[in-house]
């Protein structure tokens, strides 16, 4: 079967606190009410797969899957998985894994990766950042993915990176005021670094911002996100970023 003829698609977003699930249409359309379980601790290979199985059971046939995973993701294979723990998924590859289990071809990418798939309009050069258990971000020119880039192990303090600073554990310990000081200061150093054209916050805890947001920023939700596991059946496998203009002849 060729991939753009996939009309129904299993689309999975791994996160470190819940495993959701839905059936989509080629288009993107969620076709059934979505589904989530806890994410199994610990979160070894067997367990997700016996965790994704159960979750999947009585859904309708599908004819491929696509997984959003929170690590480095490298043509199917985890490198990292950070919250998840490194040590069981190093040099994984999931995507074999999740076929041969269903007996359907599989795409796995970086969990922030799909999320911006599903939300991006395609204009410009967008970031998309979830705010989650660790911070997961994505980012795209003109709607194609750019290579994935796992900022939020940069150090931002001098002993901190991102995913300590405003991930979920951090959330808890300094309470909601402290941590959306936080999300304000990491804002900043985005529009500065990056210079994006729209900037879209997704993840469960994005709910917990309490102030104002620039016109370029759009909080987005974690099913919005899940509809990019039918557009990653759409892509090339290795596109060339074109630019977003046309140079003057």
């Amino acid at each position: 079967m060729e991939t753009n003829s996939y009309q129904n698609i299993l689309s999975i977003d791994i996160g470190g606190s819940n495993v959701k699930a839905t059936i989509l249409n080629k288009d993107g359309a969620i076709t059934m009410d979505y589904q989530r379980v806890e994410t199994p601790k610990p979160t070894t290979p067997e367990r997700l797969l016996q965790t994704i199985q159960g979750l999947t059971k009585n859904f309708p046939v599908f004819d491929c899957i696509s997984a959003g995973f929170p690590g480095y993701v490298k043509k199917g294979v985890v490198i990292t998985a950070p919250n998840l723990d490194t040590s069981l998924w190093h040099n994984v590859d999931l995507r074999k894994l999740l076929s041969d289990t269903f007996g359907k071809p599989a795409k796995v990418v970086n969990d922030a990766d799909m999320q911006g798939l599903g939300v991006v309009n395609g204009k410009g050069f967008e970031i998309v950042v979830t705010l989650g258990t660790g911070f997961g971000t994505a980012l795209l020119m003109d709607g194609y993915l750019l290579p994935h880039l796992e900022i939020a192990h940069h150090p931002i303090t001098k002993n901190k990176d991102y995913d300590q600073y405003i991930g979920e554990k951090a959330m808890l310990e300094i309470g909601d005021k402290r941590w959306n000081k936080r999300i304000k200061k990491v804002i900043g150093i985005l529009q500065t670094v990056f210079n994006y054209d729209h900037l879209y916050i997704g993840g469960g805890n994005a709910k917990k911002i309490d102030f104002d947001l620039d016109s370029n920023i759009t909080i987005v939700s974690n099913k919005d996100g899940i509809k990019g596991g039918a557009r990653l059946w759409r892509m090339e496998e290795h596109p060339q970023v074109r630019p977003s203009y046309t140079a003057a002849q």
